[in-house]
This record gives C-alpha cells, structure tokens and sequence, in this order.
C-alpha cells in the first residue's frame, strides 16, 4: 500500500494510536493536550528539530529517522534527572511522502514508546516541498528541587562520562563510505550508534541526589564539557587515555591518530556527560553493577576558565574544532 492519504488521514490512522494511553491527548482529536503534573513534582520541558541531511541521512530508514528523533529529546530530560512521559511530534515531510513511510515512521515512535514509557500527546503534520524536517517536544518530570542543571559544577569535582565516546561521529563517516579499513561488523556497530543512540533514561533520574552539573553529549564532548564550563565559570583537565572508546573506536585510533579530534568533538554520543565530589566515585560503582553502565571518571574541574586536554605523555593536546554547531 503507498497511496498518499490527507492530513488528518494520516493523524487518524498512524499517530492517534500512539496517544492512547493518555486520555488527555483525547486520542489527538483537540487542538491542545491537558496534562496533569504529579504531586511533589516539577515537568522538563525539551526541544529537538532534526533536518534531513544535516542530522540523518535522506538513505535512512523511517523507523531509524523515528527512533533518533525521540532518543535525541529522550537524552535531554535524562540529563535533567527527569523521568521521560510524553511528547509532542511537529512534522513537516516531503511532498508525495507515501503511506508506506508514515507506517513504518510510526512504528518505529511505537518502538521506542514501549521501550522508554513515553506517550505521545500532540503535535502538527504538514507537507513541504523542502527536506523532511521533524519537531518534537519531549516531557518528564523530575521531585522538586531536584532538576540537575548545567550550571552547578564545583572546584575540584570529577569529570564523569557514561557509555563510549566518538562512536557516532565515526558511524556517520561509515555510513558515509569513508570507513573503508575496518570490519563490516565494526562499520555496522558504529552506524548503529549514529543512526540509534541509546538515551540514558534509568541513569540520568539516578544522578539527581549525587551530581552537581550534567549536559547530554549531542555536539561534542569537549564542546558540551565548555557548555558546564562557561555555565559554572570554570575550567577542565582532560585525560585522553581516560576517554572510554569502544573497540571498533580503537582500531581506527590505532590506524590514524587524527581521529582523535572527530572522537572528542563529532558528538551525537547522547551519553551523559557530568560533575560530582569525590563521594561518588563508590556510588558508581554500584550504579554500574545496577543499570549495567559504564561510568568514566576522565578528567577534573579546575580554576582556570579554559580546557586544557593531556595525552598519555602528559603534554597538553591540542584539537582544531572543539564541537559541532549549526552557525
């Protein structure tokens, strides 16, 4: 079936099934959503817009494109130490987009809806003869007070940063063709991780009682480790060695010590990238044995309003961009 359907063809058909676990979505019927906000707590609020050929490849699959526009939103409220609940999706296709596309977009929303606890409540669905561009608006709420923010780091905290790093910014040179020297298991090891972050959802409402400052890593890890600098009014020492990296991540190293740089800024990890005192370094030990996570302790916040970035050889490394941004 790839018969094109109207506007309110398409909500009733493939979105409105993924309101109804939320009875004030009114099955995507109304003009607005009516949330209620649970006793104690307080709702985040996050803005992602994704862009064809700018944050995912026109070649890749719908669910795909689905799923990393949730994920992406997803990562942001972890990094908050909130508890995702809804979303509203603003979608604005190409002109001629079947229904074989919006089927298979859906599904993939349905994935990951079932796979986070997220509902949608809302959102827009318009043609343009321009890039398919793709809004959402994610939600979640956090106990009162408990917001983690970028600004709260302090002298002397340690560096923490879940997962691996560099392995999207290596997936999208891979789906780009211009990984030619590794495996084709390390190639789609890779891909996968730029085309399906996997948004910190458990650890980052774990965070809230221990960390002083949190950012998701979305466009670089030094360029977002700047973002709690500038925000906290200090500086940063970063071990390269201390940096996790998974074994595809590795070999490429290995082969061209250059991609070093496109590791530390190429971003769209979605790890979480944070500050705590010394007191948890015990807790993350056990946070790893719960939730099955790596936690990498890779450098220390200092004095000096600058980041500085030491090799093995403790000489100070010194990288040509330091992370992605659209201007």
């Amino acid at each position: 079936m790839t018969e094109k359907l109207g506007e309110f063809e398409i909500i009733k058909t493939y979105f409105s099934p993924l309101s109804r676990s939320e009875k004030g979505a009114f099955n995507l019927t109304d003009d607005a959503a009516v949330i209620e906000i649970p006793d104690g707590h307080s709702m985040v609020v996050t803005t992602d817009t994704l862009v064809e050929n700018v944050h995912f490849l026109s070649k890749d699959s719908p669910q795909n494109i689905a799923a990393k526009l949730l994920r992406v939103s997803l990562s942001d409220l972890a990094a908050m130490g909130s508890v995702p609940a809804f979303y509203n999706l603003s979608i604005a296709t190409k002109l001629g987009t079947t229904s074989d596309w919006f089927k298979a977009f859906a599904e993939g929303l349905l994935a990951d809806q079932i796979q986070f606890g997220v509902t949608l409540i809302g959102g827009d669905t318009v043609a343009t003869s321009g890039p398919l561009t793709l809004s959402l608006t994610a939600m979640g709420f956090v106990e009162k007070g408990k917001a983690i923010s970028r600004g709260g780091a302090k002298l002397g905290d340690d560096i923490w940063v879940s997962g691996l790093i560099g392995d999207a910014a290596l997936g999208l040179r891979a789906a780009k063709g211009k990984l030619s020297s590794i495996s084709e298991e390390n190639k789609r090891y890779l891909i996968s991780r730029y085309t399906k972050p996997i948004p910190q959802t458990l650890l980052g409402p774990k965070l809230s009682d221990y960390v002083n400052a949190a950012i998701d890593v979305s466009d670089g890890l030094i360029g977002d480790l700047d973002h709690i600098c500038e925000t906290s009014k200090l500086g940063a020492d970063i071990q390269i060695t201390d940096i996790p990296l998974s074994r595809a991540a590795s070999i490429l190293v290995t082969e061209k010590p250059d991609y070093i740089d496109l590791i530390l800024s190429g971003g769209d990890d979605f790890e979480l990238l944070f500050t705590a005192d010394k007191s948890f370094r015990a807790v993350a030990k056990s946070l790893t044995k719960m939730l099955d996570v790596n936690l990498t302790k890779i450098g220390v916040m200092v004095r000096r309003r600058s980041i500085e970035i030491f090799d093995e050889n403790g000489n100070e490394y010194f990288i040509k961009n330091n992370g992605y941004t659209h201007f």
